[in-house]
């Protein structure tokens, strides 16, 4: 399984940005995507999740409302779509996939900084 995420850069407070994940190496149907971040000194956290079969989606609580993950089955992609991007958004953002009967994530890509200026 290869996982590559890209989209990331340079924006400022308030500019929309959005992430793309591109999965590929299997059949996804049974599970699900997620986007992580880690900015520095701090801990990777969660960020949303989506079901490749289904579409159902999970959020940060902190995040709903400003960012949307969505994906193209057909194209195995997995978007994030971040709106009113803040200073404290800043970090490198991961794509991860695993089964969806489960908690894990058994496959993680390289990773796309996204770094917001003030």
């Amino acid at each position: 399984v290869q996982l590559q995420a890209s989209g990331g850069g340079l924006v400022q407070a308030g500019d929309s940005l959005r992430l793309s994940c591109k999965a590929s190496g299997r059949t996804f149907v049974n599970w699900k995507m997620g986007w992580f971040r880690q900015a520095p000194g701090k801990e990777r956290e969660f960020v949303a999740s989506i079901t490749w079969n289904l579409g159902t989606t999970y959020y940060t609580d902190s995040l709903k409302g400003r960012f949307t993950i969505s994906r193209v089955y057909a194209e195995n992609m997995v978007y994030l779509q971040m709106n009113s991007v803040k200073p404290e958004d800043a970090a490198l953002y991961y794509c991860a996939t695993g089964p969806t009967s489960t908690t894990t994530y058994n496959y993680w890509g390289q990773g796309t900084q996204v770094t917001v200026s003030s």
